[in-house]
């Protein structure tokens, strides 16, 4: 019974955030230089996890904000306007949903095997053998243990959204993997057919 309503928690909470942002996002203002409020206040926290802005969030879109932004969309393959118009926002809003699921996957292990696990969401994004998008990825049925026990919703720290920008300018530790798992809390036998090409703290990451 506490597995169930653990499920349809995660399922209800998938369902609202989707909608929720989605909606939020399709209407979200684009900030740029000399914009004040809470949404950069938001921005600047959001690039201050990632390692870009190195000051404390003062709310105000400035010159040092423009430039963290600017960073954050070379590394991430967005044109670097400086402003964050809808494809900043829809990748940031990717980068969260790597974030969580790296948290949730890999808190406890070191930085090089948290940036694993984001290079295995990106991998199965450009695999073909999976999902095409960073979302159909992580909510894919079963896919990540930390979507099925609700862990993905715990809020991300720095070292799992620094992870994700890593694995975004190119460092893959898995060596090209698209599967990862734990031998010692893994039920599912199948995940011990897959090849194996390394294991990176308590993960065996596997093809």
């Amino acid at each position: 019974m506490k597995t169930l309503k653990v499920l349809l928690f995660s399922l209800a909470a998938i369902f609202f955030l989707t909608f929720s942002h989605s909606a939020v996002s399709a209407h979200a203002p684009d900030l740029h230089e000399g914009v004040s409020g809470s949404e950069v206040t938001e921005l600047q926290a959001k690039l201050q996890k990632l390692g870009y802005f190195h000051v404390a969030p003062t709310g105000y879109y400035g010159s040092i904000t423009k430039d963290a932004v600017v960073q954050f969309q070379r590394d991430f393959g967005v044109t670097a306007t400086g402003f964050t118009g809808p494809m900043t926002r829809e990748k940031m809003k990717q980068v969260d949903m790597m974030a969580r699921t790296v948290h949730g996957e890999a808190r406890g292990e070191i930085f090089e095997g948290k940036v694993a696990v984001a290079a295995v969401i990106m991998n199965r994004v450009q695999s073909g053998a999976f999902p095409s998008s960073t979302y159909g990825v992580i909510f894919q049925r079963n896919a990540f243990t930390a979507v099925n026990d609700g862990q993905y919703w715990l809020t991300p720290n720095a070292s799992a959204y620094r992870a994700v920008r890593e694995a975004a300018k190119g460092w893959d530790p898995s060596s090209g993997a698209t599967y990862y798992y734990n031998p010692v809390t893994a039920t599912d036998q199948w995940i011990f057919t897959r090849s194996t090409i390394k294991k990176i703290g308590k993960h065996v990451f596997a093809r």
